[in-house]
């Protein structure tokens, strides 16, 4: 297969960017309703207690049924202040934090209306981070019938089954105290392995 279908996340998993590495021709999927339980509004980051949950609240909550592109991010909590407090205390000790730090200070310094474009931006952020030269494009319709020659990744990289998949393995802010943590997102990656993180996610 020589293209890639798979949704929009929101600082995507580490398994979620390699296998954008793996394929060319990228197709983001920006006509499906909204899936709950994903990682389209959360993804795991590590702290010095282990993995941590960061989750977008949605405007209607997250049982909404709209169009992916229609749903609106909550602004009602300071969950970009909460969020952003949360990364700076999980790595402001790694290597390349201070690299990378402004860029994404800036995600939580602008309230996008939409889930989808918030996801996006970040996207093309981590793409170019990361050096994956994989053509993106945007779905302009559902695709309910995948050609063969199309590798359909929506929905494979979920909380409920992120540990089944092999893990790419780097020295993380707090595995000396807590162990190893798998598949979070590559936001932890990045801080901690910075331009290296490119040859572990070709691998």
């Amino acid at each position: 297969m020589s293209s890639l279908l798979i949704e929009n996340q929101y600082f995507g998993s580490v398994n979620y960017y390699r296998t954008l590495f793996q394929y060319k021709d990228v197709k983001i999927e920006s006509f499906e309703s909204f899936q709950k339980m994903s990682f389209r509004n959360r993804c795991t980051i590590v702290g010095s207690c282990g993995p941590i949950l960061l989750t977008i609240p949605l405007v209607g909550g997250r049982n909404n049924k709209q169009l992916i592109r229609d749903v609106r991010i909550n602004y009602s909590t300071q969950w970009q202040q909460q969020h952003w407090r949360t990364i700076v205390s999980c790595y402001g000790r790694s290597p390349f934090f201070e690299y990378y730090r402004d860029e994404v200070e800036q995600f939580y310094k602008k309230q996008v209306t939409f889930l989808w474009d918030f996801n996006w931006t970040i996207l093309q952020w981590m793409v170019k981070q990361l050096k994956c030269t994989a053509s993106l494009a945007v779905s302009d319709v559902y695709i309910k019938e995948v050609p063969e020659a199309v590798f359909d990744a929506r929905n494979h990289f979920l909380p409920a089954t992120i540990a089944q998949y092999s893990a790419i393995v780097y020295t993380q802010v707090f595995e000396h105290s807590i162990g190893f943590s798998p598949n979070v997102s590559a936001l932890d990656l990045l801080f901690c392995e910075g331009p290296s993180a490119e040859k572990l996610l070709k691998c």
